[in-house]
């Protein structure tokens, strides 16, 4: 409840009144009841000429203007990845955007007139009002974001270093990036391509229409690789050299087969070198580079039907089962070796098998993984979540043809300790689930169990007795007083206390209090000692003997039998993982070069790839235009599967024994490595060249352009550029003292009250020795008081922090200059005019303020923690605005503040732990928004209505998948990835069930978006402005909020 607000019992024409006070106070921030109560005489209650009035008023006299807004200006969003589109300006005419901003909030706040019983809505829509208006009228209120769309700014499309290059999402193309990316970083097939020579006559040169595609293809590929060398832009746009292959596929709108899409790549690759090598050898058949890099052959030798058969094949992309396997040589293993059958012909019995060895190795080996199989029953692909391990290092000797019969002998020996592992894990498993009922249980701790029975002291009280015949008691009746909301507890699961560290400060859950117990008849008989376990009725000395000895004895001989199991098992598994690391079958190594992830269902989903640099000898991570710095830990949470959506569709090794393959550039003559644009050949050089001097120009046009959009106030004259530079140091110093002091008159301003407390206790020393003497009284009184406020540590329910600027500069240390200047403002605040006494001291202070020089104070350093103090003020109003929105039902609004609540938070947490609040409690709440929002999303989706369907994909594109965008660009704590998978899984859940085509269509279009979150800019709304607040009446709010979120009423705070 706000102080405008009604009492009971006050009368309608009292009640209105307060409600057209609480109203201007929301609309304007001015909070002095004697102007408002002024302006609405003035006015005759007319609330448009009120408005009018008190803007007038407060531009003429500063005094009674807001003294702050929560969300300052001068600390910007939350986020940190708007764009410059997103700045609203404002600088044309503020006064008729103020208006503007005035007439939406009046019109809202007429409407709510009439409904009094919601008026604590009116806040949160006249800020709508006043955002929405703001965006209006600088043409940038958000629509629905295009697909991967640029930013405007082409400064946030500049490479940065030398950092590879993406490739932009052109539609549905993130096949494409995944792979083009894992070939161009191998530098010989990089080199092959931009080395590639065009034939003179291409036209005369191709005989069908196939050669003039793949010739065409391959000249887009060059320009494609020469701008991934040496562009000076973050990423490409691979257009020219995706239309190309439209032809090849059935549609250029469907998300394509990595596989598919690999094998014609290389085959188009393969006759484009082939042409050329033709016509160059015209009579002899020359080796192609493109089947020598990627084509190796096999020996398929076996007996079918009785007879023996021998065949080599040859392979590209070798395929690969994973169904059944638990990592790649397990794979390998099941491809290898087709198991025997046995066909019955008349009375024989023939037996038929096949193996397979490799005769040649290419030296980029890649494995297709087969994680896409046809279900019959339901009549459609569904994709193989199995997790399936894979090393960084493989040998490939044991699958060579030439290692022939030692692999088989060593086949032999593995399977032998397979068997005999399979023998003790049974023997085993009798131990360990021992019994012949449903329930069963180790054999160990079941005579474990035995023994401590029979030791048990005997009980000769039968469990029954004097239970039977004792009437139960009536439960006491509860006192009509009794709070009932104290009983209702918040369960665990529900609590940000169960996923809260033990070290972190969410709200606490009070304790329930202890009912009082009523025990009968305890006057007339003392309590009866009861066995803590059962016990047995008799037992004597000669049986507990026996059993002792028994049950010790055998105890021991099963927990012996089980340790011998389990060493045989260990020593079994160790020497079958063994069986190839000797020197004869570790001749042959292949590094992992690149992993292709598919994320997503059989029929939707998006790639990227994760591949090594082999020159920073790190992974790193190609999602279309991002390019990250990996790990090998994020690549195998990502790519083996089993716990998501996203497993490892593809794996590409090379040869660890030729280095050529990853060996960089190098000069013919002089043996130097090139770099950059200096490996180019000259028409590739001169056509990066030309693209980058275009790119240049559109930096310098824009930087033009921002030029010209700032006023012609703010530039400085030409004459005055030739000024000495000690005098633009000294303006520059003034300048950051008064942003400086900005911020810090603010926060005096806020704690004005206070200070005229300490002002009002030196009024004996002011009477005895003067304003000065006063002033070094309150000064140091207050600075005592506030230092030992400082002591207190934040509890859930009270943050001394917000109490005082200077709180929260004591416990995050700052300098003693910052703080005693600080504390010196507030007494040489102009707002503290009320009596003689209180001007005579700020006027003292005022003049010792004036005595402190650049050289004394750090003013940069001033002004960083008062704008702290001003980010961490926001942060908590944006924390208690979104968490009265939730307990309110207002999901979409408490996302916006909780989320750029979040992030303002973790800019402050970087530099320390004090800086900023719990980041618990805001992930906690923000995934709850998340998961409600994407359940109503679903749930639109589901009903099927035209506009039901564009709400709900409105809310996931607007609000869900920007916040998630948010959350996975920082470190995912274990909680929001599952939040996150959750939200995945639930939506890819629509693509096995039928449903009518047009919502296939849309759920087509809106899945890429919602699986790769990180390629596509998205903004996130600033959310509307929330007018000031004094520290009581935060802290009180504060303490409100946080009391309220163990219980299910909504927030009041009086």
């Amino acid at each position: 409840m706000t102080a405008g607000e009604s009492q009971p019992g006050a009368s309608s024409e009292d009640k209105n009144m307060c409600l057209i006070i609480s109203q201007l106070r929301e609309i304007t921030g001015i909070h002095d009841n004697r102007l408002l109560q002024k302006a609405l005489q003035v006015s005759n209650r007319d609330i448009n000429q009120a408005v009018s009035f008190l803007t007038d008023e407060s531009a003429r006299e500063p005094g009674y203007r807001a003294t702050s807004n929560e969300p300052d200006n001068e600390s910007s969003g939350a986020t940190g990845n708007q764009s410059h589109g997103s700045v609203i300006d404002l600088t044309n005419d503020e006064k008729a955007d103020l208006q503007k901003a005035i007439a939406l909030s009046l019109r809202e706040s007429e409407k709510l007139q009439n409904e009094a019983e919601i008026a604590t809505e009116n806040q949160d829509t006249n800020q709508a009002g006043d955002t929405n208006a703001g965006e209006s009228k600088a043409g940038l209120k958000r629509k629905r974001c295009e697909v991967w769309g640029d930013s405007p700014n082409p400064h946030d499309r500049k490479r940065e270093d030398k950092w590879p290059v993406g490739l932009k999402n052109v539609g549905n193309t993130c096949w494409f990036s995944a792979v083009i990316q894992s070939l161009f970083q191998l530098p010989e097939f990089r080199r092959l391509v931009l080395n590639y020579t065009v034939p003179e006559n291409p036209h005369e040169s191709c005989r069908s229409h196939a050669e003039q595609r793949n010739l065409a293809f391959m000249q887009e590929l060059r320009c494609l690789f020469a701008l991934m060398v040496a562009s000076k832009r973050k990423y490409i746009d691979p257009s020219n050299a995706v239309d190309l292959l439209k032809d090849a596929f059935r549609s250029s709108e469907a998300q394509q087969d990595v596989s598919e899409f690999t094998h014609k790549l290389l085959d188009w690759l393969e006759d484009a070198f082939q042409m050329v090598a033709n016509m160059k050898n015209s009579h002899k058949k020359s080796q192609n580079p493109m089947v020598e890099l990627f084509y190796g052959t096999f020996l398929a030798e076996g007996i079918h039907d009785g007879k023996m058969f021998s065949n080599i094949e040859t392979f590209g992309q070798y395929p690969l089962q994973v169904n059944g396997f638990n990592d790649l040589h397990e794979c390998l293993e099941g491809a290898m070796v087709v198991g025997e059958i046995e066909t019955l012909h008349s009375d024989q019995s023939v037996t038929s098998g096949q193996e397979n060895w490799f005769t040649k190795l290419p030296p980029v080996l890649t494995f297709e993984l087969s994680r896409f199989e046809f279900n019959q029953s339901l009549g459609r692909p569904e994709k193989i979540h199995k997790k399936l391990e894979f090393p960084h290092i493989i040998y490939m000797d044991r699958y060579l043809h030439k290692n022939k019969e030692l692999t088989r002998s060593r086949r032999e020996e593995v399977k032998r300790l397979k068997d005999q592992s399979t023998v003790l894990q049974q023997r085993l498993e009798r131990y360990m689930n021992y019994g012949s009922g449903p329930e069963r249980y180790p054999l160990a701790d079941m005579l474990q169990y035995v023994w401590e029975f029979t030791k048990t002291k005997p009980s000769c009280v039968p469990p029954t007795q004097d239970i039977v015949g004792t009437q139960p008691m009536p439960a006491p009746r509860p006192h009509p007083n009794t709070n009932v909301a104290s009983a209702m507890q918040i369960s665990p699961s529900e609590s940000p206390i169960a996923e809260a560290p033990e070290t972190a400060s969410p709200p606490s859950t009070p304790q329930p209090q202890r009912a009082t117990v009523h025990k009968p008849f305890t006057q007339t008989r003392p309590p009866m000692e009861m066995p803590a376990h059962p016990a047995p009725r008799h037992i004597t000395a000669e049986e507990l003997k026996f059993f002792e000895s028994c049950l010790q004895r055998w105890r021991a001989e099963v927990e012996r039998d089980i340790a011998d199991l389990k060493d045989s098992i260990s020593q079994i598994t160790q020497s079958i993982e063994q069986m190839y690391m000797d020197s004869l079958m570790c001749q042959v190594p292949y590094r992992l070069h690149a992993v292709l992830v598919h994320e997503g269902q059989a029929s939707a989903g998006h790639y990227w790839a994760y591949i090594y640099d082999h020159s920073q000898n790190m992974w790193l991570k190609y999602n279309d235009v991002s390019v990250a710095e990996s790990s090998w830990e994020e690549l195998q949470r990502d790519s083996y599967g089993g716990s998501r959506n996203a497993s490892a569709y593809c794996l590409m090794y090379i040869d660890d024994n030729l280095p050529q393959l990853i060996g960089e550039d190098t000069d013919v003559e002089t043996g130097q490595i090139l770099k950059a644009i200096h490996a180019l050949p000259p028409e590739l050089r001169q056509y990066v060249r030309e693209d980058n001097q275009h790119f240049m120009q559109e930096l310098d046009e824009w930087n033009e352009e921002q030029v010209r959009k700032i006023p012609q106030k703010e530039l400085v004259p030409t004459a005055e550029v030739q000024e000495p530079v000690v005098a633009l140091k000294e303006e520059e110093t003034v300048a950051c003292q008064q942003n400086a002091c900005s911020a810090s008159a603010k926060h005096a301003v806020m704690v004005k009250e206070q200070t005229a407390q300490a002002i009002e206790k030196a009024a004996t020393s002011y009477e005895n020795a003067g304003a000065e003497a006063a002033l070094k009284e309150a000064f140091h009184e207050e600075y005592s008081r506030l230092f030992d406020l400082a002591k207190d540590k934040p509890t859930p329910q009270n943050d001394p922090r917000l109490q005082h600027v200077l709180v929260y500069f004591f416990q995050n240390k700052a300098s003693k200059r910052v703080i005693e200047r600080t504390l010196l403002e507030q007494f040489a605040d102009k707002n503290l005019s009320y009596d003689e006494r209180s001007i005579s001291i700020m006027k003292v202070a005022q003049s010792k303020l004036k005595l402190i020089g650049p050289s004394d104070m750090d003013m940069q350093e001033y002004k960083e923690w008062h704008e702290d103090y001003s980010l961490f003020r926001k942060v908590s109003v944006y924390l208690l605005t979104g968490l009265e929105c939730y307990q309110n039902g207002k999901c979409r609004e408490s996302l916006t503040y909780l989320v750029h609540a979040y992030h303002s938070n973790l800019k402050l947490l970087k530099n320390g732990k004090n800086r900023g609040i719990d980041e618990t409690l805001i992930a906690y709440y923000r995934r709850k928004c998340l998961l409600e929002l994407n359940a109503c999303a679903a749930d639109l989706f589901e009903s099927g209505n035209e506009n039901d369907v564009a709400e709900g994909l409105s809310i996931m594109n607007d609000l869900v998948i920007p916040c998630m965008h948010l959350i996975v660009t920082n470190e995912l704590s274990k909680e929001d990835l599952a939040a996150v998978e959750m939200m995945r899984n639930h939506w890819c859940s629509y693509l096995g069930e039928d449903m009518d085509s047009r919502l296939q269509e849309k759920l087509t279009e809106f899945l890429p978006r919602l699986l790769d979150c990180s390629a596509e800019v998205r903004f996130l709304r600033e959310p509307p402005k929330i007018r000031p607040n004094s520290p009581h009446d935060l802290c009180n709010r504060f303490a409100a909020v946080m009391e309220s979120i163990h219980s299910t009423s909504p927030v009041t705070v009086k």
